[in-house]
C-alpha cells in the first residue's frame, strides 16, 4: 500500500460518523431488560436538568417511589448514544433506599428512560426528552 492510499483512507475515516442507536434500538433493549413485559408509567422519577450544556459529563439521579425492599433493579437507557443500555443498578435492602445516581454521557438530543424492576415482577418507568448543547460521543465525526 502506498503511503498516498494510507493517507486518503485516514481521511475518510476521520468523515465518517460514529454508530448511534435508533429509538427501536431502544425499545428492544428496554424489552430486554423487561423480559418482554410492558413498563408502566409512574413511580420512577427521572432528575436531570432538561437543557444540557456540556453532555460529556451529566448527572442523573433516578428515585423509586417504593421502599427499597421492593426495588431489585433500576436501568437508564437512552435513544441515540451509541449503546442504548447506559447502566443497570441492582438493589437491595442494605441500598438504604430506592435511588441511583451517576453521571453519564450524552451524544445529542434525544429520550432518556429509566426502569425499574419490582420485586413483584412488575416494570415501572419514566422518559425525558433533553436538549445537549456540546455532544459528546462524537469523536471523529466530521465538522
Amino acid at each position: 500500500m502506498k503511503r498516498r492510499d494510507l493517507l486518503a483512507a485516514g481521511a475518510l475515516l476521520a468523515l465518517v460518523r460514529p454508530a448511534s442507536a435508533t429509538p427501536a434500538e431502544m425499545a428492544a433493549a428496554i424489552n430486554n431488560f423487561t423480559g418482554g413485559a410492558r413498563p408502566q408509567t409512574g413511580k420512577v422519577k427521572f432528575d436531570i436538568a432538561q437543557l444540557i450544556d456540556n453532555g460529556n459529563a451529566v448527572p442523573v439521579t433516578i428515585s423509586v417511589d417504593s421502599p427499597v425492599e421492593q426495588v431489585r433493579a433500576i436501568a437508564i437507557f437512552t435513544e441515540r448514544n451509541p449503546q442504548t443500555d447506559v447502566a443497570v443498578f441492582t438493589l437491595s435492602p442494605r441500598s438504604g433506599k430506592a435511588e441511583v445516581s451517576t453521571r453519564i454521557r450524552l451524544a445529542t438530543s434525544q429520550r432518556l428512560m429509566a426502569v425499574a424492576r419490582m420485586s413483584d415482577g412488575s416494570y415501572w418507568s419514566h422518559g425525558v426528552d433533553v436538549i445537549v448543547a456540546l455532544a459528546a460521543c462524537i469523536e471523529g465525526e466530521a465538522p
